[in-house]
């Protein structure tokens, strides 16, 4: 029997798909500017700062909630994954339905103190087991819309500042489908991309100032969007550097640790971001999910657990500024299958910590994992995610319409904020 890939052709086609579908236009008046590594839709205008910031983690590649957050007292878990099944016993601050994977230790210390929880049985309203449908279903969050605009972009929006930095994506210069849209934000592969290409020492200002004169009487979308670049680059040039961590934070040597770093410095200089998104990992794990000790899953969850530590290490007091909530497309099987793995499945859970959250518990309501409460052998979705994310953005956000963030959605309890 052929071993199954650990990330599948949807997941691989899906995500070079969406990273290329997020630069031409959806819409008039759309166009995604480029100066060096700084990408930016149109926009020129000053922010009106705001306190409070979200992170979103994008755990991408379908996340299996059931290994990260673990309902051991579930009768039907453990047999169902004879090979990968987290232990009771190696399980941390378990009660006698849940417990965390112990790969979460170094978040451990949040969760005793309140400030960090979970919700499970989250998903779409409807099972969809394609990573790009899903991905794009979740984050534009707008059911049988044909506008193509982001929950995020949506947010950010409603502020009415016109602010790039309002909304930023990390990790990449090209935004997601939850930024998309109509209102500016900002894509940055890390931080040293606010550098104009080729401007460095002495010829620095004179290639800024060659630039703005060249665009500043361009007309149309495109002058609009090279002005903006080019301010929101000045804006933030010194925080090029790449300042070190404060309080002692040490972030692992990873993709995620290092966009973590660069969050941490945009929030430590207030500089008026509001929502900032990232990508974490490849949670597509049809092999090699792994044991307590080794594999993939360990591996993620080292690298998730570590780095978001450190990220609240390194903002410090302006923890109670900050809210993070993480997201994946859909979950995995409750099932392995041959290979030691977990094919694409529905229900997952949700990870939020930091300002606002009821933390310490699992929230949610749960279906069990019983042949007759599951949907075709997966997880069933009790509470819609934007259920979990409109109580979240309530907590911090009180000013913003949520229904206008959420079109056409009624929300149910979920108890996470």
């Amino acid at each position: 029997m052929p071993t199954r890939q650990s990330c599948c052709a949807d997941y691989a086609v899906s995500r070079r798909s969406l990273l290329r579908g997020m630069g031409p236009a959806a819409g008039e008046g759309l166009l995604t500017s480029a100066l060096g590594g700084v990408h930016t839709q149109i926009a020129f205008g000053a922010t009106a700062l705001n306190p409070n910031t979200l992170v979103v983690l994008s755990l991408r590649g379908g996340a299996d909630g059931l290994s990260i957050v673990v309902p051991h007292g579930d009768p039907g878990y453990a047999p169902e994954r004879p090979t990968i099944a987290v232990p009771t016993s190696s399980l941390l601050a378990k009660d006698a339905m849940f417990g965390l994977h112990p790969s979460l230790a170094p978040l451990l210390p949040m969760w005793d103190a309140g400030s960090f929880g979970a919700v499970q049985a989250v998903g779409l309203p409807q099972p969809n087991r394609s990573h790009f449908a899903a991905m794009e279903e979740i984050e534009d969050a707008d059911i049988g819309s044909p506008e193509r605009r982001g929950w995020i972009n949506r947010l950010i929006g409603l502020g009415g500042t016109a602010d790039p930095v309002d909304g930023i994506q990390l990790g990449t210069p090209y935004i997601s489908t939850s930024l998309y849209g109509v209102t500016p934000n900002l894509g940055l592969n890390n931080l040293t991309a606010l550098n104009l290409p080729g401007a460095s020492g002495s010829m620095r200002e004179q290639i800024r100032k060659s630039l703005e004169s060249t665009w500043q009487p361009t007309k149309g979308s495109l002058g609009r969007g090279a002005r903006s670049a080019l301010y929101t680059s000045s804006r933030l040039s010194y925080l090029t550097g790449a300042p070190e961590p404060s309080n002692g934070a040490q972030y692992p040597n990873s993709d995620l640790g290092g966009s973590l770093a660069d969050a941490a410095t945009l929030i430590r200089a207030r500089v008026g971001v509001r929502v900032i998104t990232l990508d974490c990992g490849n949670w597509d794990m049809h092999a090699n999910v792994g044991k307590i000790d080794t594999g993939s899953m360990k591996e993620n969850l080292d690298d998730l657990a570590l780095s978001l530590a450190a990220f609240f290490t390194d903002i410090g007091s302006q923890s109670n500024e900050v809210t993070v909530v993480s997201l994946s497309e859909f979950g995995r099987r409750v099932a392995e299958n041959g290979d030691h793995g977990l094919d694409h499945g529905y229900g997952n859970c949700v990870l939020a910590m930091g300002a606002g959250v009821r933390g310490r518990a699992v929230h949610g309501e749960w279906p069990g994992l019983g042949s007759s409460q599951v949907v075709d052998g997966d997880l069933r979705v009790t509470r819609d995610y934007r259920s979990v994310l409109w109580e979240i953005l309530g907590a911090r956000f009180p000013e913003v319409s949520l229904p206008l963030v959420f079109p056409g959605f009624t929300p149910e309890t979920v108890g996470i904020a």
